[in-house]
């Protein structure tokens, strides 16, 4: 938990969402892939947004290239 609050910190700082989707995947049926792995999906979310996930709609909600995504994230992580 301390690392998905510090994860959404990360976020507000640098995205401003207005809100978060946080879900969690427990065990292969689940969808995690692997059985007793458990990982968590941290979305952040803005009044208007497309969609859920773009996984699910096919939507991106941040409109930047993944590597600037990666740069900015990792610089407000450290």
């Amino acid at each position: 938990m301390g690392l998905l609050t510090h994860a959404m910190g990360v976020l507000r700082r640098v995205y401003h969402p207005e809100g978060f989707n946080m879900g969690a995947n427990i065990g292969a049926a689940a969808g995690a892939g692997i059985a007793g792995h458990v990982h968590v999906h941290l979305v952040p979310r803005w009044s208007g947004d497309t969609n859920f996930m773009s996984a699910v709609g096919d939507a991106r909600v941040v409109p930047e290239d993944l590597q600037e995504t990666f740069q900015r994230l990792r610089s407000a992580w450290e």
